[in-house]
């Protein structure tokens, strides 16, 4: 039987457990999108994990989706990363930036530029701006140029986090962010070569991910899903389908991980993802069932779904310690909801640890 105290290949590397940080937006950033000395704290406070995944980093300006979120497109940026890095990587986790456009779901008031899109089709909801909620706009459809563009940008964000130290990347892939909008029947209604069936809609995921293991080398390039999942009004039609098209042609790329969040009541097709990919899974569980506690979900993530690592989200936010509380079985710290986004070092550094 695996337990979460063992160690897991990711590319050619070995975690020191089982156990991974998920991506968490905090919006700690400064508004020119550097990391600050409170991040560097932040993740040094949680630095046992075996892999730690950043909160979502815009590879350029027109992917930033929200205030004081943190960028890897200017030389300043790269450069307020390296003592985050090096806080991170003190007790041997290894550190992926995760690279995020926020396609479609953002808005002019956060970087005075329209939001863009595979189609002009707007995010449902409210999104949040520097002056408030506000109702989205209708985003500029990209052209097939302008997709290339953008995979671009992903490249050099890419390379900019190896500069800054870090051991790869995860590309945004889940919760209705730009590559997820692809993979949308909702969000892409295109007709032309990136959009209509499966094999279409799969194509803007499968040439960044080929286009980021070219440039990176192997293991250095991953990517984050959420099959079935519909936040920000995804509706990816046949989940089973698309996935098995994605799977079937980024299993032949030399990828980190494929870092999976899990959708209620879908363990059915996580399983059937499981089967479809050779490599290491990340999972994100959610059991349709009572909650479980950490140590129980990450037990189960490893056993019924067949996980090599398991990601632990407001869990690793409220218990910098995690990995020394699974092991105790707890207790657990419980988040705090107000201090999620933004704001100061409440809610943020002052988490207690079991040793006090």
């Amino acid at each position: 039987m695996r337990t979460l105290f063992e160690a897991a290949a990711v590319g050619s590397a070995r975690t020191t457990n089982r156990i991974a940080m998920a991506p968490m937006t905090r919006s700690r950033a400064t508004a020119e999108g550097r990391a600050t000395d409170s991040m560097a704290r932040y993740y040094g406070q949680r630095s046992t994990a075996g892999l730690i995944v950043t909160e979502g980093v815009q590879p350029s300006t027109t992917g930033q989706g929200y205030p004081d979120t943190p960028g890897l497109h200017t030389p300043d940026q790269v450069e307020s990363w390296k003592p985050v890095v090096k806080a991170a990587r003190a007790d041997g986790a290894l550190f992926f930036a995760q690279l995020m456009h926020a396609g479609r779901v953002g808005h002019p008031d956060v970087r005075g530029i329209r939001p863009v899109g595979p189609s002009a089709v707007a995010a449902p909801g409210v999104i949040y701006t520097p002056t408030g909620r506000k109702e989205p706009v209708v985003p500029r459809e990209l052209t097939g140029g302008e997709i290339r563009e953008v995979i671009g940008e992903h490249v050099e964000a890419a390379r900019n986090a190896l500069a800054a130290g870090f051991d790869g990347v995860e590309v945004h892939g889940a919760n209705g962010y730009l590559t997820q909008q692809f993979l949308s029947v909702s969000a892409n209604r295109r007709t032309d070569a990136w959009g209509g069936p499966a094999a279409g809609r799969i194509r803007f995921a499968v040439e960044l991910m080929r286009a980021l293991a070219d440039a990176l080398g192997p293991g250095r390039a991953a990517l984050r899903v959420s099959p079935a999942g519909t936040s920000h009004g995804i509706d990816e039609g046949d989940p089973g389908e698309l996935y098995a098209a994605l799977l079937a042609e980024l299993r032949e790329l030399p990828l980190a991980y494929l870092h999976v969040v899990e959708a209620p009541g879908h363990r059915g097709l996580t399983r059937a993802l499981r089967a479809a990919w050779p490599h290491t899974l990340v999972l994100n569980p959610h059991r349709d069932r009572e909650p479980m506690p950490p140590h129980e979900a990450g037990a189960d993530a490893l056993e019924d779904a067949g996980a090599d690592l398991v990601s632990f989200a407001s869990a690793f936010l409220a218990n910098p310690d995690l990995p020394a509380r699974l092991a105790a079985k707890g207790p657990y710290n419980r988040p705090d909801r107000a201090t999620y986004y933004g704001g100061d070092d409440r809610g943020y550094l002052d988490y207690p640890t079991l040793a006090g």
